[in-house]
């Protein structure tokens, strides 16, 4: 299945890239938080964060890095959220796996929150030894 990123790295929809290597493309995000808002995209259609091989992980996490500091050196942003939507119910929009690397300055306005929830008396053990590898 083709998604709208596939057909950017194909070339077969228009983008802005900053950047295109063996393994990825960096673009500017066409709805952003602030401008300068840019996604890291992976070339392969990875859809969730444990598809993607931990080898090509490494370096989109290393092209994020290197985005963020551009960002924070070009447009002297004081700060960036990065951020992984992973699967439907987080909010991801387009099965392939992408980092978002958004802009941000003091007074922006901007807001990137989930809300919390609290353990009962015991559960967080239980989750703990649930979740433990």
């Amino acid at each position: 299945m083709k998604t709208i990123f596939t057909k950017i790295i194909d070339g077969e929809l228009p983008s802005v890239k900053i950047h295109e290597d063996d393994y990825c493309v960096v673009i500017l995000d066409i709805n952003p938080i602030k401008k300068g808002h840019c996604l890291v995209v992976s070339k392969q259609p990875y859809e969730v964060f444990s598809d993607c091989p931990l080898d090509i992980m490494y370096h989109l996490i290393k092209v994020a890095q290197d985005a963020d500091k551009i960002l924070r050196d070009r447009l002297h942003c004081n700060g960036t959220n990065l951020i992984i939507n992973n699967g439907k119910a987080a909010n991801q929009q387009i099965p392939h796996l992408h980092i978002h690397i958004m802009p941000r300055y003091f007074g922006d306005n901007q807001t990137v929150s989930v809300p919390h929830e609290a353990y009962e008396s015991g559960e967080i053990e239980e989750f703990g030894k649930l979740l433990s590898f």
